[in-house]
């Protein structure tokens, strides 16, 4: 059998002479960190202190000893490699890596001595492609495009310049004689047509082996949902095919359960068993639906032949060192989102092919995933070295992925389609390449030939073809960007796209977050370390123009004086903006089959469009999306001129209902009131115009639609322009929990439960309150009691208040 001997102890970093241990899997910085080296760059402006790490060569060192002993071969293998390295044992080349997306594996046979892997600095080999292949335009000032490697890594406007070296996976000996499994690809197919939530299941496994003795007589056997079959390896490869008769189908969560079953698959030779390969699978089946109709052409999933509206997230590298994000970190990021409304989630594609954990994580919560190749916002060059890697990565991380029944969708790339069209890239380039054929050529034929269960798209946004404008709303999926870049919130009801497969708005993090990453600062919007920590080109203009469109805004803009004030409302801000763009979109399914909001996580402290902070702290944004991708909301639209109350029900069973209208007066009073039916189909919109009569007039009245404890609110002038009342409410503290009374209206009531204890949590965001109404919040991780407590809390609470 094979035998596997981990190697993860007695590793040294050296540069320049210096020697210190190093931690594997790891990367440069977290050893210079640990060793006390450079400072934490994710603190104050320590980012920039630590540039030079990455313009140097390091090597990473230990002892090796590969005797096979009872074995004939012995492999080393790196699962992954930061990026461009140099592989000696005792000084002999074993061999050269320059992509950080893919395994590397050395036959070591009988060697022994000291194991070296030189890294060259990210730098200098992307310098060096470019020099010979020529310049392309990208849309940040780093030559990220010229090597395999993260891309954010060079920063982005919203991560940090941390260009990091290292064996960033695992690496391991393994010892095998006659033969090894070298690949299983599995193809789990079902057959439809029952209506019970079971199916016929089937699955092929097609295994590729490695031999040490050509004429060894090999066959495999494979088990899975208590049916077993086997087959003989002719040569190199061989076909396992399994029906097994009875299977429970895996569904994305909210549609049903997430059954998952083990197959293992077992390599024998004349002498006994060689190997074993075991990976979890579900049975699904899944489809985009790209056909053309009266408003375009769509792009809806369809999975077990359910169409669904995406509630989804977009998915950054939850830290700049992917090496520190262990399973659990894996586990309660992804939770939060599954726990927030989200179904689906986009590894975005200037990140990485993901750990293992973070797809097991989606297929036992039922998220679906949506993976981008890892090209995003640049011109690549399709050339060798580039080319042939490219191709090696997508081969095989497309069949490491194969086996998660969560991944539904593969893409093609972030934005470069888009890019060449709009960005000026044509007229620079000239003719040269740029990633086209890589999108409309190479990696759609490695998907085809690897995994034709599982539908392919070019890039993100994309119009389906040359046709259309690459970010046509009304063909395929859409980038709304203009409107955080150029144009308040309000524009997002401008138009209907088919699939919105990103937008956003920023906001700054938690507060604790921002006292932890910038110590002793007074802090301000403009102060040095808020402004390091902003990485959006204009970020801050844009904040606060986003801002003046609804709040007063103070001449000169805000100050030190003004930052809770600012903090409070930059984040109302991002929640309304999201808010806006899904109401409007979920209002409108089913011409709208999905929102993907930008972004659920970041990778370090920084104002940014995510809703989970860089400490893992959540936003208002984060407790908005609970409701937002609820499977019931209730939101107020105007429709055709005309002010309409649409009922959202996603859930499989129709939502009837009395529905509650009342046109208010900001003074507390009813102005107007209603009762009327509420009735929406399964999977349906509903839509109730509201009489001419409850329509607020002039900025002292709203309207208030209530229906199963859901609410709808209803403003028609902006904030500036409300002559709200002082805000007046009680407050009470109970242990693990604060109770809020509202003596008047409360509009946007927060709790920023982090400024009563860093490790502070609650489980609301924003709430608006009519006079008389009450909230209990949950707390924990706070335990003080008493008169001091309702005095912090209230000190913690905050609202909007009246213009001065």
């Amino acid at each position: 059998m094979l035998d596997v001997t981990p190697l993860t102890e007695g590793w040294t970093l050296r540069h320049d002479g210096a020697a210190l241990p190093a931690a594997v899997p790891g990367c440069v910085h977290t050893d210079l960190l640990a060793a006390g080296v450079i400072p934490d760059p994710f603190l104050g402006l320590a980012e920039a202190e630590v540039a030079w790490v990455g313009r140097q060569d390091w090597t990473y060192e230990t002892t090796l000893d590969a005797a096979a002993g009872e074995h004939e071969q012995t492999d080393l293998v790196f699962d992954g490699l930061d990026t461009v390295a140099e592989i000696r044992v005792d000084g002999q080349l074993l061999g050269r890596a320059r992509n950080m997306h893919r395994s590397h594996r050395f036959d070591v046979t009988g060697l022994e001595g000291p194991l070296a892997v030189r890294f060259l600095s990210a730098y200098t080999e992307a310098e060096a492609v470019r020099e010979r292949l020529g310049e392309r335009p990208n849309a940040y000032p780093e030559p990220f495009q010229y090597l395999r490697k993260m891309a954010c890594s060079f920063g982005w406007d919203w991560g940090p310049t941390l260009v990091t070296a290292g064996i960033w996976k695992p690496v391991r000996l393994e010892r095998w004689s006659t033969a090894r499994i070298a690949r299983v690809r599995p193809l789990v197919t079902v057959e439809e047509g029952r209506t019970d939530g079971r199916a016929r299941g089937h699955v092929e496994l097609y295994v590729d082996v490695e031999r040490t003795r050509v004429e060894a007589e090999l066959s495999v056997t494979a088990r899975v949902g208590g049916v077993r079959a086997s087959a003989t390896i002719d040569g190199t490869s061989g076909l396992v095919r399994l029906q097994v008769p009875d299977v429970a189908l895996w569904w994305p969560r909210g549609y049903g359960e997430q059954p998952l079953y083990e197959v293992e698959l077992e390599l024998h030779g004349e002498a006994g068993p060689l190997g074993t390969w075991r990976r979890r699978i579900g049975f699904r089946s899944v489809e985009l639906d790209r056909s053309a109709d009266a408003h375009g052409s769509g792009f809806t999933l369809v999975v077990n032949g359910e169409r669904i509206f995406a509630r989804g997230v977009n998915w950054i590298p939850d830290d700049i060192f992917p090496s520190r994000i262990t399973r659990e970190r894996y586990r309660t990021r992804l939770t939060q989102a599954a726990e927030a409304g989200v179904d689906l989630v986009r590894v975005w594609g200037g990140g990485i092919y993901e750990s293992e954990d973070f797809y097991d994580a989606c297929d036992e919560l039922g998220l679906l995933v949506w993976q981008d190749f890892p090209f995003a916002c640049a011109a690549y060059p399709e050339e060798q070295p580039l080319r042939g890697e490219v191709e090696a990565e997508a081969r095989e991380n497309v069949v490491r992925l194969m086996p998660h029944p969560s991944l539904v969708l593969w893409n093609g790339n972030n934005e470069n389609l888009w890019g060449f069209r709009d960005w000026g890239w044509e007229g620079r380039l000239a003719g040269d390449s740029w990633g086209e054929g890589y999108y409309l050529g190479v990696l759609p034929r490695v998907v085809a030939e690897s995994d034709p269960t599982r539908p392919y798209t070019a890039g993100s946004p994309w119009s389906g073809s040359w046709d259309h404008h690459p970010n046509d709303p009304a063909h395929g999926t859409h980038h709304s960007w203009d409107v955080w870049n150029r144009l308040d919130y309000a524009a997002y009801r401008a138009e209907v796209p088919r699939f919105v497969a990103e937008f956003g708005w920023q906001a700054p993090p938690a507060y604790a977050t921002l006292r932890r990453a910038l110590p002793g600062e007074r802090l301000a919007p403009d102060s040095p370390g808020m402004l390091h920590h902003q990485k959006a080109d204009d970020g801050n203009g844009k904040l606060e123009r986003g801002l003046a469109h609804h709040f007063a805004v103070p001449e000169g803009g805000f100050t030190e004086r003004d930052f809770d004030r600012w903090h409070y409302l930059t984040q109302v801000n991002q929640a309304r903006a999201v808010a806006t763009g899904i109401e409007y979109w979920r209002s409108h399914w089913p011409v709208c089959a999905g929102t993907i909001v930008w972004q659920l996580n970041d990778c370090w402290p920084v104002t940014s469009w995510a809703a989970i902070d860089g400490d893992g702290r959540e936003k208002p944004l984060y407790h908005e999306l609970k409701r937002l991708y609820a499977d019931r909301l209730l939101t107020l639209q105007t429709r055709d001129r005309q002010l309409t109350v649409a009922a959202v029900n996603q859930s499989a069973d129709p939502w009837s209902s009395s529905l509650t209208l009342r046109r208010m007066s900001v003074e507390g009073g009813v102005v107007a009131e209603t009762n009327a039916k509420l009735a929406a189909g399964a999977r349906a919109v509903a839509r109730t115009p509201v009489p001419k009569e409850l329509e607020p007039v002039g900025p002292k009245e709203f309207l208030v639609a209530d229906a199963d404890g859901l609410r709808a609110l209803y403003f028609p002038v902006p904030d500036r322009e409300v002559p709200y009342p002082r805000p007046r409410f009680d407050v009470s503290v109970a242990p693990g929990e604060v109770t809020v009374t509202a003596r008047t209206l409360v509009r946007d009531l927060l709790l920023q439960a982090d400024r009563l204890a860093p490790t502070a949590t609650t489980d609301r965001g924003l709430v608006t309150l009519l006079p008389g109404e009450q909230v209990t919040m949950a707390v924990r991780g706070w335990e003080t009691r008493g008169e001091a407590a309702a005095a912090a809390a209230r000190a913690a609470l905050y609202c909007v208040e009246p213009t001065r």
